[in-house]
């Protein structure tokens, strides 16, 4: 009779393990996002994107240099640096960015934004930013000059998981950013994409 209650002591005892076990993992889970990066804290974060920018042959407060019948445009590519502070279904942020032009108009820029926007899907972001960006230009207008203005964009970031790719890079922090920018009053656009390394 002992054995028999000590037997079904532990056979009563070992779910009661394993639903603790599973509970303990749902409280894990609900502290960090799925693809492993916290859901509240300070997420920092680098980049590499790629893109094209046209700007429109209007004057402009900026006091970028019109040529008839011209838009100054040309391809850049940018590194971004930055940090997001998640607050659950919702973040906030501030970046930098340093951009090289080639094949075009655009020598350098340079500029600072503050992101906000909302965390989607497993891993995903969209967002919002609004900033100060700097823009030199390469045989146009004054060569020494930086032209500069408010910038304004909206983004989308998408981890490996929410495309179908979650095998390849596993919890790496890896996403990969769309993002559409403007200088000034709309005087330019600067569709971009590129890949962002959250750590």
């Amino acid at each position: 009779m002992r054995k028999f209650i000590a037997a079904a002591a532990i056979a009563a005892a070992i779910p009661t393990a394993a639903f603790a076990q599973d509970a303990d993992t749902t409280a894990t889970a609900t502290v960090t996002a799925p693809d492993g990066t916290p859901a509240f804290g300070i997420e920092p974060y680098f980049g590499v994107m790629g893109g094209y920018e046209r700007f429109d042959n209007e004057a402009s407060k900026a006091g970028l240099p019109t040529a008839a019948g011209r838009d100054l445009d040309g391809g850049i590519v940018q590194g971004v640096i930055g940090v997001n502070i998640p607050l659950g279904p919702v973040f906030i942020g501030a970046e930098a960015n340093g951009a090289k032009g080639f094949r075009g108009d655009i020598g350098w820029e340079y500029g600072a934004a503050g992101r906000f926007g909302f965390r989607a899907g497993d891993s995903g972001l969209i967002y919002g930013k609004v900033g100060y960006q700097w823009v030199k230009l390469d045989g146009v207008g004054n060569p020494k000059r930086h032209y500069h203005d408010m910038t304004y964009g909206i983004g989308l970031e998408v981890g490996p998981k929410d495309i179908g790719l979650g095998g390849i890079t596993g919890n790496s922090g890896i996403r990969l950013r769309l993002e559409v920018n403007t200088f000034g009053d709309f005087h330019s656009a600067r569709p971009m994409a590129g890949v962002i390394a959250h750590f």
